[in-house]
């Protein structure tokens, strides 16, 4: 008699595995048609709470950037870090399908012109099959808005938001530098004036002074914007850092490990199903991270997030289908 896998008993409509969430890898496969793979790219862009459009020193949590601009060093062509990039990933796994991520800073902040420019070339990248780019909701003018919509109607485009927590006081102990108002209001304008763009928001768990019911209320504000796609990051202490100074002072104390575990699985609970859930978890760099510690074995932490949902007999959405 066969035996009966975690996958044949899995109740959640958008997963062909154990996976008790929407993930990426499954988004991709069935809009692409295979593996894709995605390619950081940094465009040699800032960011406006960095260079003083509304603030600087940037998020209390961020490093400034890409190493190659912080030791001064020139960075590499966006072909040049795409090919790098390909080569890398193709190590990894047998696919031709690949992706150019606007990774780095904030990638409207520039002119709609640059803007368009940039789109463009990076668009017709060999093997390209989506663009996607990453950016703040405080940066998005009409302007550039009639851009991306424009670039979305020759190859499809994501753009990703960085809301992090819909708190406001959260967001200026952080330096986040925008209201969750200014956000919501770029959010709209970006789905009406841009409407084949995929949007992905952003948010972190464990920010400081923030509590359980202040990760679930993010989560819930998330979940009725009814985004595309969502990353759910946990906060990392890196060396360098504002949020280092804090955590050495003691304060701040980061996350526990089955604390993260029970606050995502109670997120995807009330996040709707179709949502694409690209990320649970971030990868730390091991030389630059301070805490937590836990968080570089990143596959142990996704696979215990599976075994609770499991072990609850839920999956993402579950919560919104009892309303």
């Amino acid at each position: 008699m066969a035996l009966i896998s975690q996958a044949d008993k899995n109740p959640f409509l958008y997963s062909d595995t154990n996976k008790r969430y929407h993930t990426y890898d499954y988004y991709l496969k069935k809009r692409f048609g295979g593996k894709c793979a995605k390619i950081p790219l940094d465009a040699g862009f800032t960011c406006p709470n960095i260079d003083g459009t509304v603030s600087y020193g940037g998020c209390i949590y961020c490093s400034g950037g890409s190493s190659a601009r912080l030791c001064g060093a020139s960075v590499p062509s966006l072909l040049e870090q795409y090919e790098n990039g390909i080569s890398v990933m193709t190590k990894k796994w047998q696919t031709n399908r690949f992706i150019p991520y606007l990774q780095a800073y904030t990638n409207t902040h520039t002119s709609p012109d640059i803007l368009r420019k940039t789109l463009e070339d990076v668009s017709k990248f060999e093997g390209a099959v989506m663009v996607d780019i990453a950016t703040r909701a405080d940066c998005l003018e009409d302007e550039k808005i009639k851009v991306l919509d424009e670039i979305s109607r020759r190859i499809p485009l994501t753009i990703e938001l960085g809301l992090q927590t819909s708190n406001d006081k959260t967001a200026i102990l952080i330096n986040r530098g925008h209201s969750y108002a200014q956000f919501v209001d770029g959010f709209y304008r970006l789905r009406q004036g841009a409407p084949n763009v995929k949007i992905g928001v952003h948010i972190i768990n464990g920010l400081p002074n923030e509590g359980y019911e202040d990760m679930i209320k993010t989560a819930s504000c998330v979940a009725n914007l009814h985004p595309d796609i969502v990353k759910i990051h946990l906060l990392h202490v890196i060396s360098g850092t504002p949020l280092a100074k804090m955590y050495k002072c003691g304060k701040y104390e980061p996350m526990e490990r089955e604390d993260y575990i029970r606050v995502v699985c109670d997120q995807l609970e009330i996040l709707p199903a179709d949502i694409v859930i690209e990320r649970l978890t971030g990868d730390g760099i091991k030389n630059e991270l301070l805490a937590p510690i836990w968080s570089l074995k990143k596959t142990t932490v996704i696979n215990d997030i599976d075994k609770e949902l499991f072990k609850r007999n839920s999956y993402q959405g579950i919560k919104g289908e009892t309303k």
